[in-house]
């Protein structure tokens, strides 16, 4: 089982990397670096080792918030394993398709909250590894550490599961929103013109990862920019891209290392 895992993974992944060839080398023009930048194999070792040894976290993620509605008798496991639970109280008689836009929304600005909540304190570190590439692109989507990955993935499918969606409506979500975060780390200078203050973009993200002191904590939304323009934290300077990425932290360069790091150093103030 684990080797057809392995298997599939590594056709995902190569099927990703064909795809943002186009994106990156044939339609966009973003930063010039080459294609086997520095870390690509640090980010290649997330992409497998994520879902194998962190698979029992992001369950949990899913699966707490369900046992909660158990526990208030809302649903039974029975349901659950059959998967005949469709949610609970009036937003889950909605039609799906309405459900899915809410759904969009409400775990977006969690997933804006969550991502605040990260660059303080000591939750930073745990963060500070995704911010360590130096060379962003689509591949260094995939350096996330275990505690922000399930972090963020509770923060948003708790309130949404609790609220009474249709559990497909989330996990049909969090596909789409994968990637399309994938897509926000792309080396492209894409800003989508008209619509730059209304989605997401990779110019949008990007300044979240510059090194410049003006793009400090800034564009946390992962899907509408309109929370970080509600609170202060909107940074989109026209006519200009962001080139300089990283931390100014010390960061080990491997997997395991980058593990560990977090539980060994402070942010500096």
């Amino acid at each position: 089982m684990k080797e057809r895992s392995i298997i599939e993974m590594t056709i995902s992944l190569l099927l990703l990397a064909s795809i943002f060839f186009v994106v990156e080398r044939v339609l966009g023009k973003g930063r010039k670096q080459p294609i086997f930048r520095k870390g690509w194999v640090t980010d290649v070792i997330y992409w497998f080792a994520t879902p194998l040894l962190t698979k029992n976290l992001v369950r949990f993620a899913l699966i707490a918030p369900l046992l909660l509605l158990v526990a208030a008798q809302v649903t039974d496991v029975e349901a659950l394993k059959s998967m005949k639970y469709t949610g609970f109280g009036p937003l889950s008689r909605q039609p799906l398709w309405l459900q899915a836009i809410q759904v969009y929304i409400i775990g977006d600005f969690m997933g804006y909250w969550s991502h605040r909540l990260f660059h303080r304190g000591r939750w930073w570190p745990f963060h500070a590894v995704h911010h360590s590439t130096e060379e962003l692109d689509w591949l260094g989507s995939l350096r996330v550490h275990p505690i922000n990955d399930l972090v963020n993935k509770l923060a948003q499918a708790t309130p949404i599961l609790l609220l009474g969606y249709h559990p497909l409506v989330t996990a049909s979500s969090a596909v789409f929103l994968t990637f399309y975060a994938i897509f926000l780390h792309a080396n492209v200078n894409w800003d989508f013109g008209p619509l730059r203050s209304i989605i997401a973009t990779p110019v949008f993200h990007r300044w979240h990862h510059s090194k410049e002191r003006e793009a400090w904590d800034k564009n946390f939304a992962g899907l509408f920019p309109v929370w970080d323009i509600v609170f202060g934290t909107y940074y989109m300077p026209k006519g200009r891209y962001p080139e300089n990425f990283g931390i100014h932290e010390e960061m080990p360069k491997g997997y395991l290392g980058q593990l560990i790091a977090p539980f060994r150093w402070k942010r500096n103030s």
